[in-house]
């Protein structure tokens, strides 16, 4: 009896089933990532049918990458979901490990709604995927003082992986293990929304929560204002809840001067929402404030996701109709121009902001200027907003596609395979061949690495040329789907391409020379004999930086003589205005 009793007492004081250690603890702990791995085999126990635990890749350090599927009918693999044409919210947490909302507030909410609790019935019309932490070695990379400027939980993750990369300037050039196993995983659910849950660093100040959504100012005119659709019913229903939701990412133009005001900014597809967008489907970026306490900024991140679920299985048909019809106009080749790069004009309007009183002077210390804020006294701050944007950089893509010899053959197809993309191989050589090469007329390393990569920015031009093509070689057709990707990979000037992620490098580095004795009389004979170079010899040496330089004024004669490199600066990849004959199945 008094066993019996215990037994009962024990169970009345259990935590429910699928509970975390957040909720168990009252919003103060986060668990490690055991428990991630307990909880992912737990719920398709209490949910047979309707959830799936698919590990989908393994860390640097061996842990497995998981993710929960859930689906009211058992719809619960990515050929299930295509059959059966349902939209896919998928949703991510702890891509950076210490900001470790997305986790807690997603396993709370799937609960939730498989339970019926909340949003009852709503996976009848949408697929959930949901990862809960990202960057998982990070993860357990556990301490108390890894996020000085978040308030909670009491311990948390680290900000990069095991191999220090940081996973949200990793989608275009999809380096990391992980990221390689995350892209592969999203594209085989062809996502229709894909949101990627953080905190954000920075100022104090009372909005609770950022949710950047493109395409909304770029992207596919088409999709655009279901954007804007999507972000308005969204931001209604979170004011109702009582937060106070931001459509732009709150960092002050000016570090740690809130009279700069804002800029609405559209990103590289570096980042996770801007990558979503380049495939014409709808990437979220949620920022929760780092400075409110973790259980509201987990009620925050999971009333976000519930909303998005909400919106998507009400209007997901809707929306997947619009996103099929531009990948078809993709698909189709019309697409000529692509957008690269975009910036702020300087258009700005004064807007009222919720911020904190404040106070600005020299310091001491660093012997800049530091800001205190004084919590205790809320302040509304008039400030410009920047929300206008234009391209920046837009390049011209070709009518056919891109040419990869075979020499860069092997690991560029495993980048398109990562980032979904087609492309075919030549099975057998192609003689003369209309082509256009790039040949840089300026390559400027940066001075630093940047993601363990030094990264190089070129200039110059593509000029038209007649070449063989050897068997081995890839081609890239510009009609297909993911042709924005494409040229954000491929075009030598875009920020993100392969070529300014260093992948190319070898390329613009002078391997062979000429000594300078055998240039001087070089020199000295060109000049007497060539008018044309003599006119552009005596038109350089009016730049005194040129005159000045010994380098410079010998390489003027190097780049003319007939032993020169006609290879160096020259982009290895080529376009075409047609495919080449001879192809054979690539991806």
């Amino acid at each position: 009896m008094l066993l019996a009793t215990a037994l009962s007492l024990a169970l009345a004081q259990a935590p429910p089933p699928l509970t975390t250690a957040s909720e168990q603890s009252g919003w103060t702990r986060t668990g490690r990532y055991p428990e991630v791995e307990s909880l992912c085999r737990a719920f398709p126990k209490a949910y047979p049918g309707k959830v799936r635990c698919d590990t989908f890749g393994t860390t640097p350090e061996g842990r497995p990458m998981l993710a929960l599927v859930a689906s009211a009918d058992g719809t619960l693999t990515p050929a299930a979901n295509s059959k059966k044409n349902r939209p896919v919210v998928f949703f991510q947490g702890g891509i950076h490990a210490g900001e470790i909302d997305g986790k807690d507030a997603g396993f709370a909410l799937l609960r939730d709604v498989l339970s019926g609790k909340t949003l009852p019935g709503v996976l009848k019309g949408v697929t959930a995927v949901f990862v809960p932490v990202f960057n998982v070695d990070g993860h357990e990379r556990f301490g108390r003082n890894n996020r000085p400027n978040q308030v909670g939980p009491e311990e948390m993750g680290w900000r990069v992986t095991s191999q220090n990369l940081n996973l949200n300037r990793d989608y275009a050039k999809a380096e990391s293990p992980e990221m390689v196993a995350l892209l592969r995983y999203l594209h085989s659910w062809d996502a229709l929304v894909y949101a990627d849950l953080h905190v954000t660093d920075g100022a104090k100040f009372e909005p609770d929560v950022a949710v950047g959504i493109e395409p909304q100012k770029s992207g596919p005119e088409s999709l655009r204002p279901l954007g804007v659709k999507l972000r308005q019913e969204l931001f209604q229903e979170l004011e109702t809840q009582g937060h106070q939701p931001l459509e732009f990412y709150p960092s002050f133009i000016q570090d740690d001067d809130p009279t700069s005001g804002f800029a609405y900014g559209v990103p590289p597809p570096r980042f996770s929402h801007a990558y979503a967008a380049a495939y014409h489907r709808f990437g979220v970026l949620v920022e929760t404030h780092s400075w409110k306490p973790y259980a509201e900024r987990v009620k925050a991140t999971r009333d976000v996701v519930a909303g998005l679920l909400r919106l998507v299985a009400r209007d997901g048909a809707g929306m997947m109709s619009a996103v099929k019809a531009a990948d078809a106009e993709a698909q189709s080749g019309k697409v000529r121009d692509v957008v690269v790069a975009w910036k702020n004009t300087s258009e700005s309007h004064p807007i009222a902001f919720r911020g904190y009183a404040y106070e600005r002077g020299a310091s001491d210390v660093s012997g800049q200027t530091w800001i205190r804020y004084d919590d205790s006294k809320p302040q509304v701050w008039t400030v410009p907003y920047f929300d206008k944007v234009e391209p920046a950089l837009t390049v011209s893509i070709p009518s056919g596609g891109y040419l990869v010899p075979p020499s860069h053959a092997a690991w560029v197809a495993q980048k398109l395979t990562t980032h979904g993309l087609r492309f075919q191989r030549l099975s057998r050589p192609t003689p003369a061949t209309d082509v256009e090469v790039f040949r840089a007329t300026e390559a400027k390393w940066s001075p630093q690495s940047n993601e363990g990569r030094q990264t190089l920015s070129v200039k110059g031009a593509w000029e038209k040329q007649t070449q063989s093509l050897p068997a081995g070689a890839l081609y890239v057709p510009t009609a297909q789907p993911g042709v924005e990707m494409v040229a954000h990979l491929l075009e030598p000037s875009a920020p993100d391409s392969l070529l300014a992620w260093g992948f190319f490098n070898a390329h613009f580095e002078q391997k062979e020379y000429i000594e300078d004795y055998v240039l001087e009389p070089f020199a000295r004979e060109l000049l007497a004999r060539d008018a044309t170079v003599k006119a552009a010899w005596d038109a350089k040496l009016k730049d005194p930086a040129f005159a000045k330089d010994p380098r410079a004024r010998l390489r003027f004669f190097y780049e003319r003589h007939p032993a020169r490199d006609t290879q160096h600066r020259v982009y290895p990849i080529l376009r075409t205005a047609t495919a080449p004959t001879g192809l054979t199945a690539g991806r």
